[in-house]
């Protein structure tokens, strides 16, 4: 062996660098935040570090994973909550407002395996899932009105979004954890100005109709009160006629001399001699 190097030094430098850089490409550190599969042949055979472990390959943990040089490859898949962002969308809601609606998804690979067959890599599974997003979120909120984003219903439709994203990325060996809207705007110019003169008077509608209830109930407990008065009142002039004289008297004085005329205090001036009958309470006779 010896002379064999001694004789053909090239070829043996070769040689030993072509299995020095077999060797080290047969392994490869596995992080935590990593999973993946290993292929074989184009055959997947093997789960590394699965964020479930319950492969029927056999999972094999984050550390150092070794493969076949020229037989196997290993793909590896992010193991972390990853974000997906949608494209802004124009949702039409049930009182006819078109909506700049932008959402995101949060998703992570619970079956990488799974995700390797159907889409190939995250980037295939993203571009099938994206468009599955807006449609999720236009079929949602076009149920409902514009206000309903602006209320805790929303959550609801949030969950609602969520649910049936997820029911599309399980098949890819996803799972949706939540899904959120960045921002829902009208767009600019005449129909934004226009949306919010219709809100306005909406609004100012609802104003009047709750100002008239008010004023109902407001008439009729002040019809009940005066009912009860005049019973009191009835009731105190049988027992005291002299004292409900009397009460009447200062009720009469309070509206000439303190509140005045029409409500306005103090507005009112009167003349009156000191042996007016209508000031006989003051006299004592």
């Amino acid at each position: 062996m010896t002379a064999l190097i001694k004789r053909h030094p090239m070829a043996s430098l070769f040689v030993g660098f072509f299995l020095l850089v077999t060797i080290l490409s047969s392994i490869h550190f596995v992080d935590e935040t990593e999973q993946g599969i290993k292929v074989r042949f184009g055959k997947p055979v093997a789960t590394i570090n699965k964020y479930r472990p319950d492969d029927p390959f056999g999972d094999e943990g984050a550390g150092v994973a070794f493969r076949l040089p020229f037989a196997e490859e290993l793909v590896m898949i992010d193991k972390r909550v990853r974000d997906l962002d949608m494209e802004p969308q124009q949702v039409l809601s049930t009182d006819q407002l078109r909506l700049q609606v932008d959402a995101f998804a949060r998703y992570r690979i619970v079956d990488p395996l799974r995700l390797y067959v159907a889409a190939g890599s995250l980037e295939n599974f993203e571009q099938a899932v994206e468009p599955v997003l807006g449609s999720q979120l236009r079929n949602e909120l076009g149920k409902r009105p514009f206000a309903s984003l602006l209320s805790p219903e929303r959550e609801g439709v949030m969950e609602n979004i969520r649910a049936g994203l997820d029911r599309v990325a399980g098949q890819y060996g996803a799972e949706i954890i939540d899904v959120r809207i960045k921002k829902a705007d009208l767009p600019d110019g005449t129909p934004l100005q226009s949306a919010y003169q219709r809100m306005r008077t909406a609004r100012e509608q609802e104003a009047r109709s709750i100002r008239a209830q008010g004023a109902k109930q407001a008439q009729i407990i002040r019809a009940q009160a005066d009912a009860e008065a005049a019973r009191t009142y009835a009731a105190s002039f049988g027992k005291d006629p002299d004292f409900y004289d009397f009460y009447r008297a200062m009720q009469s004085y309070q509206s000439t001399f303190v509140d005045g005329e029409d409500g306005d205090k103090g507005a009112t001036s009167i003349v009156l001699s000191p042996d007016n009958e209508y000031l006989k309470e003051f006299t004592g006779n």
